[in-house]
């Protein structure tokens, strides 16, 4: 590939209207169960919760934090795990057992001096509806609930948890002209 094409044929087929809203974005905001992960929930025989994390997802979050965009998870779940891989990748903004993720939404931005049209919400089922039709950049996942997909801005072609959150990280930067310079940086 050279260094003047787009990074992935993903990017190729984004509407311009995602495009624009994209370049807007300081906050993305991710659901974690069936978006930053597969949705499964795993439990050992002594009953320990376990959750698999996509590392790609992990260096896109790194990426956009590089460029002061702001993470944020916000979950209806409350999970140890979930607040060690937040810590890992430096996301300081985890609310967790979050019902109402549109008021846990608004409740950020109001903290950080955002508007909505500032934010990305990444969801995958009904509890991240309100969250995704507030935000100024609603996104699924195409392993989200068929009512979910159907109200959101946009939909990855990934599914969630394998490497979904770093399609919309991808998304981001580049609308904002900030990707290329990202990757080639890693080129010899």
């Amino acid at each position: 590939m050279s260094t003047t094409s787009q990074p992935s044929d993903y990017l190729e087929s984004v509407p311009e209207q995602t495009r624009a809203r994209a370049a807007n974005i300081r906050l993305l905001a991710l659901d974690v169960d069936g978006v930053m992960t597969d949705g499964k929930l795993l439990f050992s025989a002594q009953g320990d919760e376990l959750k698999a994390f996509n590392i790609l997802d992990g260096h896109g979050i790194k990426m956009l934090l590089s460029q002061q965009i702001d993470v944020a998870i916000i979950t209806g779940r409350t999970s140890p795990l979930t607040a060690r891989r937040a810590r890992d990748l430096g996301i300081k903004h985890l609310q967790q057992g979050r019902e109402d993720k549109k008021e846990a939404l608004e409740e950020l931005l109001a903290e950080l001096g955002l508007t909505t049209e500032q934010a990305a919400y990444v969801g995958d089922d009904l509890p991240d509806l309100g969250a995704i039709k507030s935000a100024g950049l609603g996104i699924s996942v195409p392993n989200a609930h068929a009512f979910v997909r159907q109200h959101a801005d946009y939909c990855t072609l990934t599914p969630g948890g394998f490497g979904a959150v770093r399609e919309v990280c991808d998304l981001i930067l580049d609308a904002q002209g900030l990707l290329h310079d990202l990757l080639t940086k890693y080129l010899p």
